[in-house]
């Protein structure tokens, strides 16, 4: 072959890898950018509620770009090609979660509020009392109208944390304020209702 031949060969080889390359490079920028996409739209809700398992989609859509920007096309791809179901999945698993903490919230806003009454009202009763049961003092009895007071702050707390759409933080705080409830009611001699918040 003509060194003339041999540099018209070269260029018509340049050439088709280029056309190669931008015909992977096209559709794989336009996956990565699909997935991006939804990822960012569904990132901070699901950051609270599946904060690992979003972690790991972050991770899969920066390999594709990584791949992408390292001209690997068809690698970045192939890659980009899963992005779709590791997002939906993400988005399921994410609002899931969030069902289940919508119901303990529900479950402790319907506990609670009487658990507390009861112990007022048992409070009360036994400070009218001449004689307080066994097991009973006067310094017991103001424990327990502390715990009452502290519980009830607890509890406020908690509602003004749901407010403000911190739902974990919510229920964190009034399972702990139902765990103290359930105590003081125990010290002041009645009977818990085994209702479990997760």
């Amino acid at each position: 072959m003509t060194k003339r031949g041999m540099k018209v060969f070269i260029l018509i080889m340049v050439g088709l890898f280029i056309a190669a390359c931008s015909i992977s490079k096209e559709p794989a920028e336009k996956a990565i950018k699909s997935a991006e996409s939804v990822f960012n739209a569904i990132k901070e809700e699901a950051l609270k509620y599946a904060t690992v398992e979003t972690r790991e989609v972050e991770k899969a859509i920066l390999a594709a770009k990584d791949k992408y920007d390292r001209n690997e096309y068809d690698a970045a791809f192939k890659l980009a090609t899963g992005l779709p179901d590791k997002v939906n999945q993400l988005a399921t698993l994410s609002a899931n979660r969030k069902i289940e903490w919508m119901k303990n919230w529900e479950s402790a806003s319907k506990e609670l509020p009487p658990m507390l009454d009861a112990i007022q009202a048992r409070i009360e009763e036994l400070a009218k009392r001449k004689k307080l049961p066994p097991g009973m003092d006067k310094a017991k009895l103001e424990e327990a109208r502390a715990a009452h007071a502290a519980i009830t702050q607890a509890w406020t707390e908690a509602k003004d944390t749901h407010a403000a759409g911190n739902l974990i933080d919510a229920v964190t705080k009034a399972k702990t304020a139902r765990e103290k409830a359930a105590e003081t009611m125990t010290a002041v001699g009645m009977q818990v209702e085994e209702v479990s918040i997760d």
